[in-house]
Formats: structure tokens, sequence, C-alpha cells
């Protein structure tokens, strides 16, 4: 008889074990944790997402490797694990957005499109011939209804909101440095040097701006969110979430 733990149950994606587990979500866990460390940190007025960028070679062109994506104007993800995962979900949530907007003449909140994202991994859990997303999601984002928003979201589709948050190889020393440094009065520009030194703590080798990226979700002031109102319906509203660059990210680290 296969075990409760693993045996024919971790070939079956929709059957659970008899101690109640999906055992291939559990592999799907696995591979995240294989992945470079990626973090999130709410701040006051902000909120930072970082991770690591390493290439297999020398010979492959960094400057095309993308963990740190824009789904829309307002809203970032980062993750570890499986590269390839990711663009299929990245993909979708890009496609989510631009339907959103077409009907509400809005990008989404963030809970509206991170819900959107964890119903596609969870669809991914309960569906014969596929398996689950073998990544793990931190998506930042700001939006008028809940301000500055981080969730993570895992293979199983399971999704919550963070103060602050680590997913991938170095999670658990991450998380614990975290609990440390975090306070809710944290600034942004706070958050970004915690978030390099939370980096630093697992970091293999050099860290340099090749080595690191950087997203930043900014809150825009009245008087901004007053003149996209008036600057009618059909006014693309001003970015919120960015990328820094590989000279803002060198600053950083220089200091």
């Amino acid at each position: 008889m296969a075990s409760a733990e693993g045996g024919a149950y971790s070939y079956s994606l929709t059957v659970f074990s008899p101690s109640g587990k999906l055992v291939q979500i559990e592999h799907a866990l696995a591979a995240v944790s294989q992945g470079t460390t990626s973090l999130g940190i709410k701040a006051s007025n902000g909120i930072v997402i970082a991770t690591e960028k390493k290439s297999s070679s020398i010979l492959i062109d960094d400057s095309m490797i993308e963990k740190v994506a824009v789904v829309c104007p307002n809203i970032g993800i980062v993750y570890s694990g499986m590269g390839p995962d990711f663009r299929v979900l990245i993909a979708r949530a890009r496609k989510s957005a631009q339907a959103y907007w077409k009907v509400y003449g809005e990008y989404p909140p963030t809970k509206v499109l991170t819900q959107e994202i964890a119903t596609v991994m969870q669809e991914a859990t309960q569906s014969g011939g596929v398996r689950p997303f073998g990544v793990s999601l931190l998506v930042a984002g700001w939006d008028v209804h809940r301000g500055p928003s981080l969730y993570q979201v895992d293979p199983s589709g399971s999704f919550w909101a963070w103060k602050a948050s680590a997913i991938g190889k170095n999670m658990v020393n991450a998380k614990t440095f975290l609990e440390k440094r975090y306070n809710d009065d944290i600034s942004l520009e706070d958050a970004i040097h915690t978030a390099l030194l939370t980096l630093k703590e697992g970091f293999e080798g050099q860290m340099t701006e090749k080595t690191i990226e950087i997203g930043v979700v900014t809150i825009p002031t009245v008087e901004e969110l007053q003149a996209e109102k008036h600057g009618g319906g059909t006014a693309r509203p001003r970015p919120t979430f960015r990328k820094l660059t590989e000279e803002e990210v060198k600053d950083y680290l220089a200091l």
C-alpha cells in the first residue's frame, strides 16, 4: 500500500492522499523553494518588491532577464520558482487588467487582479492532465479603494495580504530578518534599504545593480488624483508602480 505522504498519490494531482494532502502542490512549493529569493515590504508611503537576478552562465545577456514585471500602471509582480510558468501568468494578468480597463475605464484594484491570478493557479490544481504552477508571486499595487497593498499567491491558489513577506530559497531566514526589522511606520526609502539588507543575508556572490531587481509602488498626492479626475475618463492614470533603473539600484547599494 502506498504511503500517506507520497507513493502513488504523489503522481496524481486530483486525488487527495489519506492524510488530506494534494502532494503535487507540495512538490510545486519545493520548486518555488529552489528559486531565487524575492521579497516585498509595505511601507507607510508605498511598497517595495525586490529579488535576486542571476543567470546560469556569464554568456547569457542578463539585460533580457526580467523577474520584476509591470502588469499595469498601478500593479507589479515579482516571482520565485519557474520562469516559464511566470511568463504564462503575467500574460494572463496583463490581459485581465486591460479587459478591466475597457469595461470600467480604470485599472483593477490590486485585490481584484490578485484574485484573477489566484483563480488561474487554483484551476490548475483540480484539472486532469495539468500540473500546478511552479511559482509563488508577490503582487504589489495601489488603488483608491485600499491604498497600497501587498499580496502573496502560492501554487495552491491561496493568497494573503502581507505587511512584509519573502519567497524562494532563503525564505525562512528572510522572513525572520524582516520580523526583526519591520515596523508599521517604516518609510519607502528605509524599506528599500531593508530589502537590500534582507537579500544580502543569503546572497551568494557580489550584490550589484546587475544582480538585483527592485520595483516600487508610490502613493499619488491629492493634487495628482484631482488632476486625473478632471482629465476625463479616457485619460490614462499616472503610473504608481515602476521598476528602478540600474543606476538607481547602484546608488542604493552604495549607501
